[in-house]
């Protein structure tokens, strides 16, 4: 399930980072509200949601089989910047990542470590 995690954790942060022109350009936050997965699936079959609420609270569901994993953590949007910061027992990991591009149905960041993930909006 740490595998599980793991990826989800991966893509989640990874999506929300970036380092190209458009990386310094804002984004409106209010479009990240909604649920997101991976344009393209992940090995293995797990499957990955990730819920960003209005209120700045953040679900992450990872499944594998038959087995599901719950995160829940929290978000902010400033400029082009997503801060997520996510509680896995007594731990916090937070993570900046650069917003490339938010549209209504699309989501690509890159992280810290210049890693790129696209999202697609879960309908």
């Amino acid at each position: 399930m740490r595998l599980v995690l793991g990826c989800g954790l991966a893509v989640v942060l990874a999506a929300a980072a970036g380092a190209d022109d458009k990386k310094d350009t804002p984004v409106d936050g209010k479009k990240l509200a909604g649920k997101w997965e991976p344009a393209e699936p992940l090995q293995g079959g797990t499957k990955v949601v990730v819920e960003f609420a209005k209120d700045g609270k953040m679900t992450l569901t990872a499944t594998a089989g038959d087995k599901t994993e719950k995160l829940d953590g929290t978000y902010k949007v400033e400029g082009a910047k997503l801060t997520l910061t996510m509680k896995r027992g007594e731990k916090d990991r937070t993570e900046v990542l650069d917003v490339l591009k938010l549209t209504d149905d699309e989501l690509v960041t890159v992280d810290s470590k210049g890693k790129k993930d696209n999202l697609k909006r879960v309908k």
